[in-house]
């Protein structure tokens, strides 16, 4: 018998629907006082081994043999926290034409969050890029932006992240960077395993941003911050996301034409260089601000859904390129298969 399957052609990815009934809930069902210190606990665990498993799952030769790689590298991390923030604070003259100022600091906040790992990897395989390249890159943007993000925040959001200080500087390390690090010295003995069960251990991808969006977006009801907000606010900010979303786009794979990179590079420069991080941002979002952390990352959830939906359209119409290598890189840790079923499932959407 045939396998039950999410319809391809559905035009809302199911994880979409997952994350929007985990806001509705919130809604409904807040975590209030002793709930809400066990909801932040778990989803504080959950995001740690999360981060574990990136680790166990990246290859180290993968990871050494990438910084040779050193060009491409450069160039995503100059969009990822040198364009994006700059186009971020060109944002500014929006306010209060569009945007709320705290939906703005949201917009700025979402700019300077790291790039994705999983779903860099995944479009890049389905467009037939350089899927090793993919791999170190986001790696690499979500390893320096443990402590780029937070000290971007401080000096661009001032007092709005109000959560900022050595003490929250260390608490993201240990939360995102240790367990990394732990993941990648116990590889030798987990990581077959952790290949063997890579779809049992992609419900954890989920489940850890389920667990931190429910969390924030309890607290928010809680202070009562979301009166905030309003229909025509929220339309604004869709469309200053889709016109962000649309440049860097642009930007990535344009710019990686003009500095003579190959078709593979300059895919992988595109879908790590113009796409942040749900599972990095939350978390940091949660230390930096607070209790006002529901706000703050409502624009990052909406980029990150926009992202998916645009950059899976173009991953397919890259593959149908004439250019394509039919037999070019693939990825070491799985197929071109897998990563498209991991894109239509959301199981590696990070």
């Amino acid at each position: 018998m045939k396998r039950l399957r999410w319809p391809s052609r559905l035009p809302i990815d199911p994880y979409i629907l997952l994350l929007l009934g985990t806001v509705g809930l919130a809604a409904l069902f807040p975590a209030r006082g002793t709930g809400a210190d066990v909801a932040s606990g778990a989803s504080t665990a959950a995001i740690a081994f999360l981060f574990f498993l990136y680790g166990a799952r990246l290859s180290t030769r993968e990871a050494l043999d990438g910084f040779k790689h050193w060009r491409l590298h450069v160039t995503v991390l100059a969009c990822t926290f040198v364009i994006f923030p700059l186009l971020g604070l060109a944002a500014r003259g929006l306010v209060p034409v569009l945007l709320t100022h705290p939906l703005y600091q949201g917009l700025l906040f979402l700019t300077l969050v790291p790039s994705t790992i999983q779903s860099s990897i995944a479009f890049t395989s389905m467009a037939r890029g350089n899927v090793p390249a993919a791999i170190c890159a986001g790696s690499f943007s979500s390893l320096v932006g443990i402590v780029i993000t937070p000290l971007l925040a401080a000096a661009l959001l001032g007092s709005s992240a109000g959560g900022f200080s050595a003490d929250s500087l260390v608490e993201i390390v240990l939360q995102l960077l240790v367990p990394f690090v732990a993941g990648q010295l116990l590889r030798r003995w987990i990581g077959g395993f952790v290949t063997r069960h890579k779809k049992v251990l992609g419900l954890v991808d989920r489940g850890s941003i389920l667990l931190v969006v429910y969390t924030a977006f309890s607290e928010g009801m809680v202070q009562g911050i979301w009166h905030q907000v309003s229909a025509v606010r929220l339309g604004g900010l869709l469309v200053v996301e889709a016109v962000l979303l649309a440049v860097m786009l642009l930007l990535t794979w344009y710019g990686g034409k003009a500095l003579r990179f190959d078709r593979g590079d300059r895919i992988a420069i595109q879908f790590a260089g113009s796409k942040k991080s749900l599972a990095s941002g939350l978390p940091m979002a949660s230390v930096l601000f607070g209790a006002h952390a529901s706000l703050a990352v409502l624009p990052l959830m909406l980029f990150h859904q926009m992202q998916l939906m645009v950059c899976a359209v173009i991953a397919k119409r890259r593959a149908r390129d004439p250019q394509a290598e039919p037999a070019g890189v693939t990825e070491p840790a799985e197929s071109a298969e897998g990563a498209r079923n991991a894109v239509g499932t959301g199981t590696r959407a990070r």
